[in-house]
């Protein structure tokens, strides 16, 4: 912590330049998914304050491409083959 009492930003030296220093910030993430184009704004990555190298965050690259996994969400196939299992019977009013 700094004497004001807040976080020090994490900063890491540019392995571009080797003088400048990157630090986190927000930007518009640009991807192709299939045949379509897609941003995402405000995302974080790490870009260096002298020759602009720009480091999208892992962590939030990791996590985007679980979101955008065509199979996520899905349930896992069985061993057989997938077939679902019969629902199981209703149960009557006599």
């Amino acid at each position: 912590m700094t004497e004001d009492g807040k976080a020090k930003e994490p900063q890491y030296t540019c392995p571009e330049c080797q003088a400048g220093r990157l630090r986190l910030r927000h930007v518009t993430y640009f991807t192709r998914l299939g045949g379509d184009y897609i941003a995402v704004p405000e995302f974080p990555a790490w870009v260096c304050d002298v020759c602009g190298l720009c480091e999208y965050d892992q962590r939030a690259l990791s996590w985007l491409n679980v979101m955008l996994d065509a199979n996520t969400g899905r349930g896992r196939r069985t061993g057989r083959g997938g077939a679902r299992r019969s629902a199981p019977p209703r149960a009557t009013d006599e």
